[in-house]
């Protein structure tokens, strides 16, 4: 992986529009025709997508999905999160299958997504990122090995002012090493919905937590473990592509570096040790 900048096919899906007025209706032609290849009436997978007020970055996320190249058949739907900008309007244009939340949070929205699902197995999406075309079969060739039950890949950051390249990869570097030390004893702490994959099956006899609060994902990956083992894909050509807003959050690029150094040595012989069962629905 380039150090200063990203992959060339990433630019295809920068379309630089700024609100759903500016989206021309020949770009929800292309988008529509090629997902037309790709869904199918009896998929193996079912790709799930969460979006609140995602009217542009939607248009992207799924713009890259549908161009998949994979052996499995696939189906994509949209929860729409109770939005209240464009969203449902571009998820209309795009013709995606799509269903509607009412209940503001990652869990339910994902857990109306989950229960829409046809699929064997579900993979999950954030709206605000930018996917491969070989991501569903890099990760189904781990998801599919006996005794795994969930997975999870990595994912790298797309510079933006204050942000450049190079600092988010030492950051991406970073992250991937403390994955492979929570890996050893609490996998579940790296499965985020950015790029997750699971038996469904399972995921419908544990549910996601139906309130609006973070690790949701987490979650359901540590109630998974009691059917089989969470597994890594380590794959390059797995991973997404996203901005760092989530980073923006936490001002400059140092404070955030600081900020989760910090966190990691503070937790850091904890993670030495299996977490102790409990109920996952009610911890906050």
């Amino acid at each position: 992986m380039n150090i200063f900048k990203v992959p060339e096919w990433i630019s295809q899906f920068n379309f630089g529009y700024q609100s759903f007025d500016e989206i021309p209706e020949q770009t929800f032609n292309t988008i529509k025709n090629d997902l037309e290849r790709i869904v199918s009436n009896e998929p193996v997978v079912s790709i799930l997508v969460s979006a609140y007020n995602e009217e542009v970055n939607v248009l992207k996320c799924i713009a890259s999905l549908s161009k998949t190249k994979s052996s499995y058949p696939l189906e994509i739907i949209v929860t729409n999160n109770n939005s209240n900008d464009h969203t449902q309007l571009t998820l209309d244009k795009l013709r995606v299958k799509n269903v509607f939340q009412g209940i503001q949070g990652w869990g339910p929205a994902r857990q109306m997504g989950l229960e829409h699902a046809k699929g064997t197995y579900v993979l999950l999406a954030d709206a605000d990122c930018i996917y491969p075309g070989t991501w569903v079969d890099e990760m189904m060739k781990v998801l599919t090995k006996p005794g795994i039950v969930c997975v999870y890949g990595r994912y790298s950051f797309i510079p933006e002012p204050g942000f450049p390249r190079h600092k988010l990869y030492i950051l991406e570097q970073l992250k991937n090493i403390i994955a492979e030390y929570r890996q050893v004893k609490r996998p579940y702490l790296n499965t985020y919905g950015i790029s997750m994959g699971f038996i469904k099956a399972y995921a419908l006899k544990i549910g996601f937590i139906m309130e609006k609060v973070r690790g949701e994902d987490g979650r359901l990956s540590f109630d998974l473990m009691k059917y089989g083992k969470i597994a890594q894909v380590r794959s390059k050509k797995a991973i997404v592509w996203t901005g760092p807003r989530t980073l923006e959050r936490d001002g400059s690029f140092s404070k955030v570096l600081t900020k989760r150094i910090t966190k990691e040595l503070k937790r850091f012989f904890t993670l030495l040790t299996p977490e102790k069962p409990h109920d996952t629905k009610k911890l906050k």
